[in-house]
């Protein structure tokens, strides 16, 4: 680490915590704290990147997060920001947009050919001819975006945080430290958002400004220490939002924060200098090297030009020069130079001192992998009138010719932003409601004592605001001269690559280009030219464009507005944006004694339901097989607490039902249960149900499980829409069901009921109230999966002595718990539907095969008008039943294969499996009408193969409903 400096006071890293790490398959160390592009620069490695576009060697420029210069990735994550993120132990790392290299990038050809793709190529070019578009589209997006998306990769949790203050403060620099001390001060409660890992701003890396290190060193003590101050630093606040609703993106979560006043202390960007080659590594923003000196004891450079239109870059040339780095010349672009303490400094230590020149080109070192030497010219308005002076031979240009404020968190929010011509900036003229702006980004640049004012004033005024005090944001601002921006930080070559936007690669002739092409419209040159439309969001490119824009149609800023700021800030990843990445989870009453039978579960809606019970010995398969085989032949037990249950009560209770649902129900007998088919307006089959009637004015409807919420919120829009006279509840989460279904269903349930279960009191499709091993119970008699079987309906609470009582008692008959698997496959052997499973989002009853379920002559149900119209056109698919032969011994086709004639796709599988009642291989499939009648035979595509597949009648099983009628 030859560039590594002696340690500064309050340097980042730490010596005694070495970090090794690797960068494009060679090995380096680090210390903690420093971040991949300091720890890279230490270690003498000058290209961190490649540029967008062009694929030009880029190296630090801002070290802020202000351009997209160094950006790599890992094995595992992608588009990292390598001047802000932390070094950490074992990072593997490689810049992205390369091929063969950082360093041996074959696509660097691309700059030689810039002059064939000028600004707007992209819409002229590749489109004729036109066969040859999709090659074209191929290329461009082969070479194309930044770095590499991996699928496979595993997310990091990313909780979301909610959050409440008082005052929130952004920034904690110099002003926003005052403003929350001085908030905090006040009795109210203040949250310091700070980007950087550590409180300071400029106070960190401006060592020659006016106030001593023991006194910046005192202010964040003070913050750090106040009980009313909540710290957050590492925190980027990437949105502001109406009402002072404010994202802020750590490292780890994306907080909703609320204050009642927020004070804006976000400093300003640093702006360029445009030159021909200005994006050769070793030219960087002058804080760029302060921060590499003061942060990371890291030299930027060993001779430098400080090029230069404000005090600020003599400060910094006094800085290079305390981080052991030869200050060759400071290059003022003003003729008469500049006043300031630092300047004098400069003057009394003989740095020389050229005013009224500029850089005209930054000669590049070998594969402009750094800079050499920067030639100089003459500064005038008249560019025939510029002359070259001299050459002089440095490795590193430190630019500090200007500052753009900070702003977008203003602008968000409509701030009123204006130029001020004394500034050469845009300052904010009106605020609204309780935000306040201070600091740089509110135009304040008199020395540090004046922005420590404004801070404390800013952040008074945000707490009368936020006690109710103060009801108006206005205030009195005193900002002085001189400038410290040039309106003018253009030097324009003939040869171009001037770059105005380091992101998209745009050189000032692309600003030419697209005015001559009539883009004389902030918001149309964005779009058109794409600056400010890549990761950095024209931090570094917004202002420069408005003047250049300004300068072509000879007008002044004077009135003018940047681009619209929009969220976000910064880089969020996607990961934050989504939160933490879970799945809602509803355990049924009897979860725990699923757990103890070796339950495998899987989720049903947002429900953890029984997949299938573990048996030793058995495989996934054999296991489902031999649940289903105890059902067909002695008893087994269900858990059906997932259910829909909801209580239709009310005298329009029938005339709800009827209209809801297909079929007819006013007859429906006290005692009895019905199926019920229920569509939406065009048609379509959304839920089918059991409805019981308990009373003539009392109904229980048992729903899918799947469509219950959904089910139960149209139920409730429509009974305000109809206007009926019905009260609803949602009693799904009140009551737990279990079905007991078997020959030997009625014998073990006998013994624990005092309902009358023979088939004369208590028939099919009944239902009774009473009691289940002492719990008050619904009893219904239904015949889902094709055995004799009852559905017991009691509340939650009293579920677990329901299923031990049904166990116990079922012992000796060899009960069993079996799980949603064997239930979907007793279900299909006996040929019932699953909506949503063997129907989608275009499937009516007819095609369903539940058509018996619609009675067309009723008055009115919802979808009766669209069925009417379906039933008078030819009907496109139905849904048949098919088997395998016995003798099939390839691949067995799954759910959604494709049923295929020739070499067109006529119809899908919805439900397959092998039936070990039945001993082959039955489902159920969609195929058009002509292909319906029975002994048809189809072919499913399985794995590149056609299956032979032949219709057949449903059920597949008992067809004459026998075995659930009565005890066989």
């Amino acid at each position: 680490m030859t560039l590594r400096l002696s340690p500064q006071v309050d340097e980042w890293i730490d010596r005694h915590r070495d970090v090794r790490f690797r960068f494009e398959g060679r090995e380096y160390h680090g210390f903690v704290g420093d971040t991949v592009s300091s720890a890279l620069w230490a270690n003498g490695v000058r290209v961190l990147g490649r540029s967008f576009k062009y694929h030009r060697p880029r190296g630090i420029y801002s070290l802020a997060d202000l351009d997209v210069n160094a950006i790599v990735e890992t094995a595992s994550e992608t588009n990292i920001r390598a001047d802000i993120t932390s070094l950490r132990e074992g990072m593997d790392l490689r810049a992205v947009n390369t091929r063969g290299g950082v360093l041996g990038d074959r696509l660097a050809i691309l700059d030689r050919f810039g002059k064939f793709t000028p600004v707007g190529f992209y819409y002229k070019a590749f489109h004729t001819p036109r066969r040859l578009f999709p090659f074209y589209e191929r290329r461009i997006r082969e070479i194309a975006g930044l770095g590499t998306v991996n699928t496979s990769k595993k997310t990091a949790p990313t909780p979301k945080d909610y959050a409440h203050t008082d005052v929130l403060v952004v920034g904690a620099g110099p002003a926003g430290m005052a403003a929350a001390l001085a908030a905090a001060d006040r009795g109210v409660h203040v949250t310091l958002v700070e980007r950087s890992p550590h409180v300071g701003g400029t106070l960190c890396y401006e060592r020659a400004g006016e106030l001593p290190l023991a006194a910046a060193q005192e202010w964040r003590c003070r913050v750090g220490s106040h009980p009313r101050i909540e710290l957050r630093t590492s925190t980027v606040v990437a949105g502001h939002y109406a009402d002072r609703w404010l994202a802020l993106v750590g490292e780890q979560r994306l907080t909703k924060a609320r204050a009642n006043a927020v004070v804006v202390a976000s400093g300003g960007y640093p702006q360029p200098a445009v030159f021909r080659n200005n994006d050769l590594p070793g030219v960087m923003l002058a804080s760029a090297a302060q921060r590499l000196i003061y942060h990371y004891a890291v030299r930027p450079c060993t001779q430098a030009v400080v090029l230069t239109a404000n005090a600020d870059g003599y400060g910094a040339a006094l800085d290079l020069e305390a981080g052991g780095v030869a200050v060759v010349a400071i290059v003022d672009l003003r003729v008469d130079g500049d006043s300031s303490l630092a300047a004098e400094l400069c003057r009394d230590r003989g740095i020389p001192i050229r005013l009224g020149e500029g850089i005209y080109e930054a000669v590049p070192a070998r594969g402009k992998r750094g800079v050499r030497a920067v030639r100089l010219c003459s500064v005038s308005p008249n560019e025939s009138a510029r002359r070259l002076t001299k050459d002089i031979a440095c490795d590193g240009v430190a630019l500090s010719v200007g500052w753009a404020p900070a702003d977008e968190l203003l602008r968000m929010v409509k701030t009123r932003m204006d130029y001020c011509e004394a500034l050469h900036q845009f300052v904010p003229t009106e605020c609204p409601l309780g935000v306040y702006a201070a600091g740089r980004v509110n135009g304040l640049y008199g020395g540090v004592d004046s922005v420590v004012e404004d801070g404390r004033q800013a952040g008074e005024a945000a707490a009368r605001f936020a006690c109710g005090e103060e009801m108006a944001s206005a205030r009195q601002v005193a900002r002085t001269g001189p400038a410290r921006s040039l309106a003018d930080p253009f030097l324009p070559h003939p040869r171009g690559k001037e770059f105005v936007d380091f992101d998209e690669d745009l050189q000032l002739k692309d600003f030419a280009n697209s005015f001559q092409e009539g883009f004389d419209n902030i918001e149309l040159l964005k779009r058109y030219s794409t600056f400010g439309m890549g990761p950095s969001q024209g931090k570094h490119s917004n202002l420069n464009a408005l003047r250049l824009l300004c300068q072509a149609r000879g007008e002044s800023l004077v009135g003018k507005s940047l681009t619209t700021a929009r969220p976000f800030t910064a880089s969020v990843s996607l990961a934050h944006l989504a939160g933490r990445i879970f799945t809602p989870l509803r355990r049924t009453a009897l979860h725990a004694r699923h757990e103890a039978l070796g339950a495998r579960f899987m989720y049903v809606g947002n429900w953890l339901r029984p997949e299938y019970y573990e048996t030793t010995g058995l495989s996934r398969a054999a296991s489902i097989a031999a649940e289903a085989t105890t059902v067909r032949e002695k008893v087994g037990l269900i858990d059906l607490g997932t259910l829909g249950k909801i209580e239709i009560n009310g005298p329009n209770a029938v005339a709800f039902i009827e209209r809801i649902y297909t079929g007819r129900f006013t007859k429906l007998k006290v005692g009895d249960s019905r199926y019920g088919a229920a569509c939406d307006e065009s048609g379509v089959l959304v839920d089918d149900s059991v409805v019981a009637r308990l009373g003539e004015e009392r109904f229980y409807v048992s729903a899918t499980s799947s469509g219950a919420e959904a089910i139960y919120r149209e139920f409730q829009r429509l009974v305000i829409e109809w206007g009926l006279n019905v009260t609803l509840n949602n009693a799904t989460n009140h009551y737990a069901a279990l079905n007991i279904a078997g020959p030997l269903a009625r014998r073990v349930l006998r013994d624990v009921t005092d309902i009358e279960l023979d088939a004369e009191r208590f028939p099919y499709l009944a239902v009774r109230e009473g009691e289940v091993a002492g719990v008050p119970a619904r009893v219904l008699r239904v015949g889902f999966v094709g055995e004799l079987s009852y559905e017991i309906h009691v509340p939650a609470g009293g579920m677990l002595a329901v299923w031990d009582a049904l166990i116990e008692k079922g012992r000796q008959a060899g009960i069993r718990a079996f799980g949603v698997e064997a239930q979907r496959l007793l279900r299909l052997e006996k040929g019932h539907i699953i909506v949503g499973h063997d129907t989608d989002g275009l499937t009516n009853p007819f095609e369903a095969e539940v058509g018996w379920a619609v009675k067309m002559d009723k008055p009115f149900f919802v979808g009766q008008r669209s069925l009417a119209i379906l039933q008078q056109k030819p009907r496109l698919r139905t849904l048949v039943g098919f088997v395998l032969s016995t003798d099939h011994r390839g691949p067995i086709p799954q759910e959604c294969h494709l049923v295929i004639d020739g070499e067109e796709i006529i119809g899908r599988v919805t439900s397959v499996s092998h039936s070990p009642t039945l001993g082959h291989v039955i489902g159920l499939a969609y195929v058009p009408p002509t292909s319906s009648t029975p002994g048809t035979e189809f072919f499913i595509r399985v794995d590149g193969c056609l299956v032979s597949a032949h219709v057949v009648e449903l059920p597949f099983y008992d067809p004459k409903g026998e075995r659930q009628q009565v005890d066989p």
